[in-house]
């Protein structure tokens, strides 16, 4: 079980990683950031960058901040981040 600290930029052009910052992963998100759409989007580009079943996915933190913790089920940390930052 993987726990990953992610900092969330809704309104972006496109979705993408685009780095790290301050510890967490940096992520850009085309929706906007009102009722809860910027984390549905956060759950649904997860799973398709990691090619695992959203519900794998859960948000422990952070559901009204652009800091989120995510705990992902059946991957560890360093293979979350290697995927992720790994095309960077």
């Amino acid at each position: 079980m993987a726990r990953l600290r992610v900092h969330v930029v809704p309104n972006a052009k496109i979705n993408k990683v685009v780095g790290e910052h301050g510890g967490a992963i940096k992520i850009k998100l085309r929706a906007q950031a009102v009722e809860g759409k910027a984390n549905a989007a956060l759950h649904c580009f997860l799973a398709d960058q990691l090619n695992i079943s959203q519900r794998a996915i859960i948000l422990e933190h952070g559901q009204r901040s652009r800091d989120k913790v995510i705990r992902i089920d059946g991957m560890t940390e360093e293979d979350v981040r290697s995927r992720l930052l790994g095309a960077l």
